[in-house]
């Protein structure tokens, strides 16, 4: 029986390890043995996944920059001594994103095919990012990609392919039950980590200077944290912030529109999986006119492509798609049908293609 051995930093509720989760339940489903490795004592998508064996590496993360890079090198070495007694030599070792390099190594010297999955192209600072996709293209047998954007801005090897993000069936299942109907007092709906980079401070902005509408911003962070990042902040009464939510469905029942907010310069949205979730539930989206999320959304069709920065032009079309019926039903329509196209199915099938290659 082939055996996978999947990698991955921090087990948390964001997008990339929610990728993996839904590879790890597409393998096991047809009969592959899957281990996987990540930092203990964290709860998110890669917790208790049935039929996937777990093993727990040490790592902590830090606020401080320079405490975090220390963790996260001892956390390398401590990953890849495991592995070393682990692996054995036809093993397929899965690396998610690409800040494991431990087991890269690992996998290396045991003679493993390896096998990378990367979702992001921000890394900073600019000498981590280069050391750690040096190492990609040095050790990478093949390279799997979220975005077509990614894959020709990162191109590392000659064995890449393209692997959309795509909403589970379970997700699926769920959105289209729902039927919608016009809210009293529309609501502009905005999940994402809670960076200055993932535009938290201009949905802020976008609260205050439209106050006729109600804005959800929902973080992947505690309440602890959200304290923190906002201390001193004024927060309009028409924003409601949440912390991390395992449960997004009811968010996306009551929003009339979706937004992401990334500021390019600073991180460039490689896909855009809460867009997606958002259009599966026939939300029109405003994002940035750069990255994997433009695959998502077409200008003017399903939405518009517009700069965090320019918070008047943002305002300006939010307002032009909930003032307008017929441009919102059309809008919304479109958005379920490009959702459509992102199906388990097409991410079974590929995922398994990716491995029996090899």
């Amino acid at each position: 029986m082939k055996r996978i051995v999947a990698i991955h930093l921090l087990n948390d509720y964001s997008g990339s390890p929610k990728v993996l989760m839904q590879l790890l339940k597409a393998w096991t489903k047809n009969g592959i043995d899957a281990h996987l490795f990540t930092s203990g004592g964290r709860t998110g998508f890669l917790s208790d996944i049935p039929n996937v064996k777990n093993h727990f590496f040490w790592y902590r993360f830090s606020p401080s920059s320079w405490v975090r890079i220390a963790n996260f090198f001892v956390s390398q070495f401590l990953l890849m001594i495991k592995l070393l007694f682990f692996l054995k030599k036809q093993d397929i070792v899965y690396i998610n994103t690409v800040l494991p390099f431990g087991a890269t190594i690992a996998g290396k010297i045991k003679g493993c095919k390896i096998i990378y999955h990367i979702h992001e192209t921000s890394v900073k600072p600019k000498i981590f990012k280069n050391f750690l996709f040096g190492i990609a293209k040095l050790t990478a047998d093949k390279i799997v990609f979220v975005s077509e954007y990614l894959l020709q801005q990162e191109s590392l090897i000659d064995d890449q392919v393209l692997l959309y993000n795509v909403l589970e069936s379970d997700f699926t299942d769920q959105a289209d039950q729902f039927q919608y109907v016009e809210k009293p007092v529309p609501i502009v709906l905005m999940i994402c980590s809670l960076k200055i980079y993932k535009g938290v401070d201009e949905f802020l902005k976008l609260a205050e200077k439209n106050n006729s509408y109600l804005f959800k911003l929902v973080v992947n962070a505690s309440e602890k944290e959200i304290q923190e990042y906002f201390r001193g902040k004024t927060i309009p009464d028409n924003l409601t912030i949440y912390p991390t939510q395992t449960n997004t469905h009811p968010f996306y029942r009551e929003a009339s529109i979706i937004v992401n907010l990334s500021h390019p310069d600073l991180w460039v949205e490689t896909f855009g999986l809460t867009i997606l979730e958002g259009m599966r539930y026939r939300l029109p989206a405003i994002v940035p006119p750069v990255g994997g999320v433009t695959e998502l959304v077409k200008d003017g069709k399903n939405g518009f492509l517009i700069h965090s920065k320019d918070i008047d032009k943002l305002s300006e079309m939010i307002t032009y798609i909930l003032s307008n019926s017929d441009v919102y039903q059309s809008f919304s329509e479109a958005s379920y049908q490009t959702s459509l196209l992102f199906s388990e199915a097409y991410f079974e099938k590929e995922s398994l293609k990716i491995i029996s290659n090899l």
